[in-house]
């Protein structure tokens, strides 16, 4: 289950990664604060759900799961562009696996709680 959790954290720093390279080098605005400004707006997103997804919350992966869809559906309005095209191929992919790895550590946690509260549940003879 950590692989998976590692696997999310991976993606996530990728989707800075990639976002604060298409803001800044490939197609930056006019002036710096505008893209400091836009870049936040940007991965405001990912920055609310990464403290509780460093410390492996439920609640936080599920968040994760749901707003990597959001990337997801950014990096297909703009693969057609061929300026864009490999920072979108490459946004396509990390937020597919962000999406991928926390909805299998959702699934694996859920089954691991379900599981330990069985456990607790046993009367003991």
């Amino acid at each position: 289950m950590r692989g998976w959790l590692f696997l999310s954290l991976v993606c996530v720093g990728s989707l800075f990664a990639v976002t604060g390279m298409r803001q800044f080098l490939i197609e930056p605005l006019n002036t710096p604060s505008s893209n400091a400004v836009w870049f936040l707006l940007q991965v405001l997103p990912l920055l609310l759900a990464l403290p509780g997804a460093l410390r492996g919350e439920l609640r936080s992966m599920f968040m994760l799961c749901l707003i990597s869809s959001l990337y997801f559906i950014h990096a297909v309005l703009v693969i057609t562009d061929d300026r864009l095209f490999l920072a979108a191929a490459v946004e396509l992919f990390f937020s597919l696996g962000l999406g991928i790895s926390s909805a299998i550590f959702v699934r694996k946690r859920r089954e691991q709680d379900a599981a330990s509260a069985d456990l607790l549940d046993e009367p003991k003879t």
